[in-house]
């Protein structure tokens, strides 16, 4: 057990709730407050967008601590880590997509909390954060730590 919780996946866990965080916070103030519960696929792409250049700082100093900044090092690692982002955003798109527009799961409220609400298209998008964050971590791995030449 000790070996599963080290200091890189505890870090990634901190780090990739916070940067959880800020994908549904931004998603939260598009869908629901700009877009009027519509257009879940564009305020998924404003909060996949903020997301993504928060978690590729904090990844890289904090989780992974590639500390270099070298024009060598982030040349691989910033196209790399925007490529195995925007695969796992693809997976998350087409579950929005699958549950908003064909299966209409957004007419169906689950719970209200004062301005948030809990519809279907946001239950599903919290579901598919398990798939999402396993994916990333897994190709962080590979970005972060493989040693250049």
């Amino acid at each position: 057990m000790k070996k599963l919780l080290n200091r890189e996946v505890v870090s990634y866990i901190v780090f990739g709730v916070a940067a959880t965080v800020v994908n549904y916070v931004v998603f939260w103030l598009c869908y629901d407050l700009l877009f009027r519960q519509d257009h879940s696929l564009t305020a998924n792409f404003f909060a996949f967008a903020a997301a993504v250049v928060f978690a590729y700082v904090t990844n890289k100093l904090f989780v992974f601590e590639s500390k270099s900044w070298a024009w060598k090092v982030i040349s691989h690692e910033i196209p790399e880590f925007l490529g195995a982002r925007v695969f796992t955003f693809l997976v998350e798109e087409a579950g929005l997509f699958i549950s908003d527009t064909l299966l209409g799961l957004g007419r169906y409220t689950l719970c209200r909390l004062g301005a948030f609400t809990l519809d279907g298209v946001m239950a599903v998008k919290i579901g598919l954060a398990a798939v999402t964050i396993a994916l990333n971590y897994v190709f962080n791995i590979f970005i972060f730590k493989r040693k250049r030449n």
